[in-house]
């Protein structure tokens, strides 16, 4: 059996990111929330000075799966964080370490870095992730109640004057 690998992205995996970002939406029942483009991945992922990034993780020549993050800081613990936006490996590749794997580099980068956290949400109904995440000592943070504002609502608020 081939080893797992974990590589940087590359500017021509965009295509099969975008792929693993639309099947990690299906699975998440939000398939058409997706407008992420191929241009709008590159252009994020790859240039001068990037916000975001992403691995791939790799058995031989075959893609399993990629997880997609970026930093964040913590104004308390005076440090960055990672935090991880989309992870997913894909559902005929799983159960050979893929999922575990991209995590654990990805802790080994937070580590390297000197980043005080390494963040991630799940959604509430996914209990093969919630178990799969608790299996290694992640934790929820059941006391935060995340928010959001999207769309129509973000353009407005950001237009109002009061």
């Amino acid at each position: 059996m081939n080893t797992l690998t974990i590589r940087e992205a590359r500017r021509e995996d965009c295509p099969l990111i975008l792929q693993f970002i639309r099947d990690l939406a299906l699975y998440e029942r939000a398939l058409e929330e997706v407008e992420a483009t191929v241009p709008q991945l590159e252009a994020l992922l790859f240039c001068e000075h990037p916000k975001v990034y992403g691995v791939i993780c790799e058995q031989g020549d075959r893609a399993l799966g990629f997880a997609l993050y970026f930093y964040n800081f913590s104004s308390w613990l005076g440090r960055l964080g990672l935090y991880l936006e989309d992870l997913y490996v894909n559902p005929a590749e799983r159960g050979k370490g893929a999922g575990k794997a991209l995590l654990r580099y990805l802790a080994q980068v937070a580590v390297n870095e000197g980043c005080g956290r390494f963040e991630w949400n799940v959604l509430d109904w996914n209990e093969p992730a919630i178990r799969f995440y608790e299996s290694f000592g992640a934790r929820p943070q059941s006391e935060w109640t995340g928010y959001r504002l999207t769309g129509d609502a973000l353009r407005r608020f950001a237009a109002s004057g009061d």
